[in-house]
């Protein structure tokens, strides 16, 4: 149903507050009023052509983010206003910037853009001109950065990676290296075995063999002093028994968990003759068949690593994930520290005090990694090259799951205090942070429904998130359901 603007009305909203009665006139002489049914009324990106008021009703706004819309906004308050938003700029190429959704059948009032730009531009020029600052000022911040904020935090996500798949690709490259040099050297050992062990001992060679295989293959148990004192042991025990290369054999079954029982077995096996003359080579073979299991071992735990960690990279990234989901928190918060690990230096210890019975947690979590990361630099920023602990704390208060993230830095002084989330408000030098950080972080919580706050005292500081255990369902379908 469409019908004119009533004067009365309009003079009751808080956005024509001060207007006269021939400017409200003008918005009237090419606006309508117009009841629309529930449904999209403007989409972000199509051609700005309509400012609109609502009169009674509901709408919710919302922005693109990748393949998905959020939800930013929603009002039920009769004066709120959306859709032409720039009309002041006169600009036919003017987009709407967020699209709009009445919940509900709604009451709108609908002014062509150039009608509403006209007005400004002749009776407000000092404020048209501002708005038009602001507007370019605006574009140029989104414009630079942007792009900024999302390199730093590809930036800190590759270093995180790359550093830690460096220590294990390393160590399967030094594996296979020394494996390569071990298979080398099993075959010329393989030629002293026919002269040192008679034909008919062969089995209990290979039956030792796959044992000492077998053994060599399980991960031990021994502390390092354990360890020390077995290849103690085994070292005497080699050298006592005339045995070439003793301490080389010896440091290799120590590791392998072979012990001094495994010897005397060993040297009393019919494969090393009845005088025992067959001992060395014997020991020889059975320790680089030892090692060579070790060294398998070691790639295998090596490449495990690496596939875990490209796991943590798809768990931050959320690259193959539905972009709402049910999560583990604990999960989420181990893969910010995998990508952050490079910052983890021996001056920082970590300490996880998790609440191992949380529920899963109904999320974005591609964002909520996002909110971790930015908690966490901040409290390794506060740690500084000073010795510190970093702890991570998770527990369940009622229907919500509560994490802190807590420094032992010097703390946050009071008058900075109220302003840590006021975006643009930094406290590091030019150039360091664009002040964006515990903003985005706040916002992000805020549309999951939850709280974020900031309590700090010397030595003790903690950002503390608060976030509703719902039913898997999108939070922001509901975003105005709060009290």
């Amino acid at each position: 149903m469409v019908s004119t603007c009533d004067l009365d009305e309009l003079r009751g909203l808080f956005i024509f507050e001060g207007l006269t009665d021939a400017q409200l006139m003008t918005l009237c002489a090419d606006g309508w009023v117009e009841t629309y049914p529930a449904g999209e009324l403007c989409r972000e990106g199509e051609p700005a052509e309509y400012f609109y008021v609502l009169l009674d009703g509901e709408v919710a706004l919302s922005k693109r983010s990748g393949t998905r819309d959020i939800d930013i906004w929603r009002a039920a308050t009769p004066g709120s206003y959306f859709g032409a938003w720039s009309a002041f700029l006169l600009d036919e190429e003017t987009t709407y910037e967020n699209t709009a959704t009445l919940t509900r059948p709604s009451r709108v009032l609908a002014i062509p853009a150039t009608t509403l730009g006209n007005l400004l531009v002749r009776d407000f020029t000092m404020a048209t001109h501002l708005l038009v600052g602001h507007s370019h000022g605006r574009f140029h911040q989104r414009r630079i950065l942007g792009p900024h904020d999302r390199l730093v935090q590809l930036g800190q996500m590759t270093a995180g990676l790359t550093h830690e798949l460096n220590n294990p690709a390393a160590a399967a490259v030094r594996a296979a290296n020394g494996l390569r040099t071990q298979i080398a050297g099993m075959r010329h050992r393989r030629a002293e075995l026919p002269s040192a062990v008679a034909p008919d001992a062969m089995d209990s060679l290979v039956e030792l063999q796959d044992r000492v295989a077998e053994l060599a293959g399980k991960p031990g148990d021994l502390t390092s002093v354990e360890k020390s004192d077995l290849e103690e042991a085994l070292g005497r025990w080699l050298e006592d028994h005339g045995v070439e290369g003793a301490w080389d054999h010896a440091a290799i079954f120590a590791e392998a968990g072979l012990d001094i029982d495994w010897m005397e077995r060993i040297s009393t096996s019919p494969c090393c003759g009845p005088d025992r003359n067959g001992l060395t080579p014997v020991i020889r073979w059975l320790a680089s068949t030892a090692e060579t299991e070790l060294l398998l071992t070691e790639i295998t735990d090596a490449t495990k690593r690496i596939s875990t960690l490209v796991g943590q990279a798809k768990q931050y990234t959320q690259l193959d994930r539905a972009p709402f989901d049910v999560a583990d928190v604990h999960e989420l918060l181990e893969a910010t520290l995998a990508m952050l690990s490079h910052r983890l230096g021996p001056n920082v210890s970590v300490v996880r005090e998790f609440d191992l019975g949380l529920p899963q947690l109904p999320c974005y979590p591609a964002e909520l990694n996002q909110v971790w990361t930015n908690l966490i630099n901040n409290a390794l920023d506060a740690l500084g090259t000073d010795e510190g602990v970093l702890t991570l704390r998770t527990r369940r208060e009622r229907d919500m799951v509560r994490v802190e993230v807590c420094d032992t830095g010097a703390g946050i002084p009071d008058d900075v205090l109220a302003r840590v989330f006021d975006p643009f408000f930094t406290t590091k030098p030019f150039g360091d942070g664009t002040g964006l950080g515990l903003d985005i972080a706040a916002r992000i919580v805020d549309q999951h429904l939850g709280s974020l706050w900031v309590e700090s005292i010397p030595g003790d500081t903690r950002f503390i998130t608060a976030l509703p255990l719902l039913a898997a369902q999108n939070p922001r379908a509901s975003a105005d359901d709060r009290p």
